[in-house]
């Protein structure tokens, strides 16, 4: 009898334990997590998701540059499927059998019931001739997608392309899923959530076998889609397409600028690509082919991602920190001491004018020299550190060195050498001007990037601030501008000390002795100031920058030309042909303008046949 109160009293024992764990399971799974209850919805519903006509991008005069083409995938649920003529469907669609088997495989090991993709951005001409034969192929059907298509063949590092989100996109972001597409590189990306908008979902219930059954709760969870919002961006068509035929078969970029606003006109990278190539079926493949150009870097956005020595243009930025500081004055003279520094045979610049009219650098490390070692210390070292952090933080109110906040991914800061860098590399206490004298004539550690140097010209035609370089003129509507852009960013140089480099940038393209009389506008003055940038590994760089008219300037621009030598020979007629066509519609002299289109500079063999050689080895900058 004891031996049974025993038993019964373990099996008793073994069914609560049994019950407890069962309810603490169901709590768990109930109540403490939302999983099972997830799962439970995705075997009982079906989310059909409805995506948003995405934001159309305009151009400053209203211009649709990008909008929404129709496209479609084309989908299969592997349980509907019957015998089918395989070679008949492959042909229609333009794939192996091969691909047809990987394909079919994949869906079936998704899921034999939910639909998934099988053909994906076939385009509506296609699809209209698919559409005829797809009732013989049960299991099939299309789903209508918008992706992008271009007015113009133009602008593809400015607007950049949309793209399937990868694994990591989805990770960063839960907003988006598998198969949804966003905004890759450009302003598309950087208004993603504006161009977007918001997909819609329509729930469907499922029976245990699959079947749809109707909507859940006859649709009052469902939602519809919201478009994206226009954006009214600052380019101008015409120029972008302009700078883009005078960039061709060079290596190089263009930027310009409306001064009074910090609006860009235009953003030329060369080599470019035609935007199409990142939309429909091909788009991988181009997307690889273009990757793979070693040589010319096709993808790469120089305007934003190269950073160059700037060469003599950066003599503009040391006479104003020279003015600023009290070193220099309009009247001081140096003379040109081939010992310091290399130059080439110029007139004595018996004054700051006459130095930038002649680019003279043995004048510009004097200037810097003072700059830099002003005596602060009687250690020439403590002075040259003391000197270089004050210099630092002039070059940073240029733009130099520092973040713009463009809106536009990926620009790079460029590099302004700092006290810890020279620390670094020579050790502490051990240089001085001496060491670092490069960096007085834009040689050395100094690097900027193309829209910096427009920047800085903005800066001098405004006579001392500038507006944050942006692309979007509106959002949702013309003149809906963020605030950011409104803002005016002041130098740490005075006003009055602007007016006498203006005019002497005038002297550079108006006046006899300058080394920009190619830039020369009729009937309007051009301010502007070339470089001859060294480069290590070639030719030299051919650079300009400019602004005009010299009164209310309207445009401002950067030229840079890769291993094209004396910035006067290349970098400046295109500016003068950039500037004359925005400000007057039109060119006057075509003969530049062929032979700026026609020029071949990819290489030192063609650009040899093209450029003077005896100019390119004269530093006139």
């Amino acid at each position: 009898m004891k031996n049974y109160e025993n038993r019964r009293f373990i099996l008793l024992l073994i069914y609560l334990t049994v019950a407890v764990i069962f309810i603490i399971r169901l709590l768990f799974m109930q109540v403490l997590t939302d999983k099972w209850s997830q799962r439970a919805a995705e075997i009982s519903e079906y989310k059909m998701y409805s995506y948003a006509p995405r934001g159309i991008i305009y151009d400053r005069k209203g211009e649709k540059l990008v909008e929404n083409k129709t496209f479609y995938d084309l989908m299969v649920t592997p349980s509907k499927m019957e015998a089918m003529d395989t070679m008949a469907f492959c042909k229609l669609v333009g794939i192996t059998k091969e691909q047809f088997d990987e394909r079919i495989e994949a869906a079936k090991n998704y899921s034999m019931r939910i639909p998934s993709e099988f053909e994906k951005q076939i385009s509506a001409d296609h699809y209209e001739i698919i559409s005829e034969e797809l009732y013989r192929f049960p299991g099939f059907f299309a789903q209508e997608r918008t992706m992008r298509g271009y007015r113009k063949e133009i602008g593809a590092h400015v607007f950049g392309y949309i793209s399937e989100a990868s694994p990591e996109d989805i990770n960063k972001n839960p907003y988006y899923r598998p198969r949804d597409y966003m905004g890759k590189k450009g302003l598309e990306q950087s208004y993603e959530e504006i161009l977007r908008g918001e997909r819609g979902v329509h729930y469907i219930l499922k029976d245990a076998m699959g079947k749809e059954t109707g909507s859940f709760e006859e649709g009052k969870y469902d939602t519809m889609a919201v478009p994206g919002q226009n954006i009214y961006c600052s380019i101008d068509a015409t120029l972008q397409e302009y700078g883009e035929l005078l960039m061709q078969n060079k290596k190089g970029s263009i930027v310009c600028i409306e001064p009074s606003t910090g609006e860009i006109l235009a953003l030329v990278s060369s080599p470019t690509y035609n935007p199409s190539l990142m939309t429909g079926r091909e788009k991988g493949k181009n997307y690889y082919g273009l990757l793979n150009n070693d040589s010319l870097k096709p993808l790469y956005n120089r305007a934003i991602q190269a950073m160059y020595p700037p060469g003599s243009i950066f003599k503009m930025a040391q006479a104003l920190i020279g003015l600023q500081e009290g070193v220099i004055t309009l009247n001081t003279g140096f003379a040109c001491d081939k010992s310091l520094v290399g130059c080439h045979n110029h007139p004595t610049a018996t004054d700051l004018g006459k130095a930038i009219q002649y680019s003279c650098n043995p004048y510009f490390f004097r200037a810097t020299q003072r700059i830099i070692q002003q005596g602060k210390s009687r250690s020439i070292f403590k002075d040259a550190e003391i000197g270089l952090r004050k210099w630092t933080e002039y070059m940073h109110s240029f733009g130099f060195g520092i973040q713009l906040g463009t809106d536009i991914p990926s620009v790079k800061k460029g590099f302004i050498p700092h006290v810890d860098f020279y620390d670094k590399y020579y050790g502490k206490g051990r240089w001085a001007f001496s060491t670092i004298y490069s960096i007085s004539i834009g040689q050395g550690e100094v690097m900027v990037i193309p829209l910096q140097m427009a920047n800085f010209t903005a800066i001098i035609a405004n006579r001392g601030y500038y507006y944050t370089p942006h692309f979007v003129r509106g959002i949702g509507r013309p003149g809906n501008k963020p605030d950011e852009f409104k803002k005016k960013n002041k130098t740490m140089v005075d006003e009055i000390h602007f007016e006498p480099l203006v005019e002497a940038m005038r002297a550079v393209v108006e006046e006899p002795g300058g080394t920009a009389s190619s830039a020369k506008i009729p009937g309007i003055t051009v301010c502007g100031k070339t470089g001859t940038a060294q480069n290590p590994h070639g030719e030299d760089h051919s650079v300009f920058i400019a602004f005009a008219p010299k009164e209310n300037p309207k445009i401002a621009i950067s030229v840079y030309v890769e291993n094209a030598g004396f910035g006067g020979q290349w970098a400046a007629p295109i500016a003068s042909l950039m500037m004359e066509k925005y400000l007057t519609g039109t060119v006057s002299d075509t003969t530049k303008e062929r032979r700026m289109k026609e020029a071949v500079i990819l290489d030192v063999k063609k650009e040899k046949a093209t450029t003077n050689a005896k100019s390119r080895k004269m530093r006139m900058n």
